[in-house]
């Protein structure tokens, strides 16, 4: 069994005081005087963690702690620093590092340091295992709730390319599942294990848009006083996220585009071109196509993104989810305020899948949340000015047999009873209203 501390210091006395103080807290123990031994006993199933000096001869903490995240991003690094030394710690915390330890260290600072790290390493690796067995497909349909037409294609859509290692191009509504749907597909692909890095190209001022994703060297710019990596290579390994990509200026979109091509980055004030395996998952809330049209996109770089296209569709276009999504989202909301849901009655249900949602998801997400805390009324629905009393009745018709159906978990004899009539007449309603049987689990 691997030991859960791997203890790495190039000072004698250091190794045997930290080699005392986890022997007394019982933790398993393995010192090394030097960096590259450790790699050997590193991999995604290492169940421990890495407690390292930053200054040290040979491979230093910090080039470890690059090698070690490379091989895998979620392993607790902690780095044992000097005083000199502690705004290089802070920018190590925010490259990966789970926590730095000033020297000389406090021995109950250093084990409750290593009891958490040990504790985020458990639940990491217990994930996997979960996610291993229950399969790709749950981790999709648990993230994007819903069993219409428009949802299962979209499932389908995201099994199809997540084994492939292509850039994809997200579009939607605001509101309606762009980023939930990458971090699906993120969690089913290869990258899995690795690092999801995102960043919101519309809430980044311009001018430091350039840093933020192509980072740069010491001396780049007035008051740059020390490198810095931009998300491009932080991603190494990983998928890079571009939230509302088509905010992002036309000369970034250049720099972005040369790095799709190449698969290298250079930072700002260098010459040296840094090497790439990463994959792109951009986010556009707006036709990018007329976007390029119109010149504020640049073609090569839409034609560059869309490749692989998915769209998701409104929550107007998926009304039939309401049912089944609604109650996930209060009972997540009722986990997160703490509090007892109340039961969500039938008519409520069926009232919201027939109104509107212009805010789509992140709209019914609120809705969720007011009901939890007990400040749900029924929502009124808008009527468009072309309806007409024969299509408002069907959809109410359709909204109550979708709302029963979730309510009752597709128990088909529990369906028609609660809503007073037979099983053909119930078959019968279902294909007039285009509610496939192959989207529920009935129990005949």
């Amino acid at each position: 069994m691997a030991p859960k501390v791997l203890f790495v210091d190039d000072e004698d006395h250091l190794r045997n005081a930290a080699e005392q103080t986890f022997d007394l807290a019982g933790i398993d123990f393995e010192s090394f005087a030097e960096a590259e031994p450790v790699l050997d006993k590193i991999s995604q199933c290492f169940d421990g963690v890495i407690v390292s000096d930053i200054r040290m001869r040979g491979m230093d903490g910090l080039a470890l702690m690059r090698r070690v995240l490379d091989i895998d991003p979620t392993l607790p690094i902690i780095l044992i620093t000097g005083h000199g030394d502690i705004d290089l710690a802070v920018t190590c915390i925010k490259d990966g590092a789970y926590d730095f330890i000033e020297k000389p260290f406090d021995p109950s600072r250093l084990v409750a340091s290593v009891r958490r790290a040990l504790d985020a390493r458990r639940l990491t690796l217990e994930n996997r295992d979960l996610r291993r067995q229950f399969g790709s497909s749950d981790v999709v349909e648990a993230a994007l709730v819903g069993r219409s037409r428009p949802t299962t294609r979209l499932h389908d859509q995201i099994r199809a390319i997540a084994a492939t290692d292509a850039d994809v191009l997200i579009v939607g509504q605001t509101g309606s599942g762009k980023e939930i749907a990458a971090r699906a597909l993120h969690r089913i692909s290869e990258r899995a294990e690795e690092k999801f890095v995102r960043i919101n190209c519309a809430a980044l001022p311009e001018a430091t848009m350039e840093t933020e994703l192509f980072g740069h060297e010491a001396g780049a710019f007035p008051g740059a006083t020390r490198a810095r990596m931009g998300k491009l290579e932080h991603a190494r390994g990983g998928i890079l996220c571009l939230d509302e990509i088509d905010s992002m200026p036309q000369h970034l979109q250049a720099k972005l585009l040369d790095v799709l091509h190449n698969r290298t980055v250079t930072r700002q004030g260098s010459h040296h071109a840094i090497e790439l395996d990463i994959r792109v998952i951009a986010l556009a809330k707006s036709d990018l196509e007329a976007a390029v049209e119109k010149g504020r996109f640049r073609a090569d770089l839409y034609y560059r993104l869309n490749v692989i296209t998915i769209r998701i569709p409104s929550l107007d276009e998926r009304r039939d989810d309401i049912p089944r999504l609604f109650p996930v989202l209060v009972a997540e909301a009722g986990a997160r305020y703490k509090v007892t849901p109340p039961d969500i009655p039938g008519d409520l249900l069926a009232a919201l899948a027939v109104r509107n949602w212009p805010g789509n998801v992140r709209e019914l997400r609120n809705a969720a949340e007011r009901f939890a805390l007990g400040l749900q009324t029924t929502p009124e629905r808008e009527k468009s000015a072309d309806e007409t009393l024969a299509a408002l009745m069907d959809a109410h018709e359709k909204a109550l047999i979708s709302a029963a159906i979730s309510a009752h978990d597709g128990r088909i004899k529990d369906v028609y009873e609660s809503l007073g009539i037979g099983r053909k007449t119930l078959y019968n309603k279902m294909q007039k209203h285009g509610l496939s049987r192959e989207g529920f689990s009935f129990d005949d």
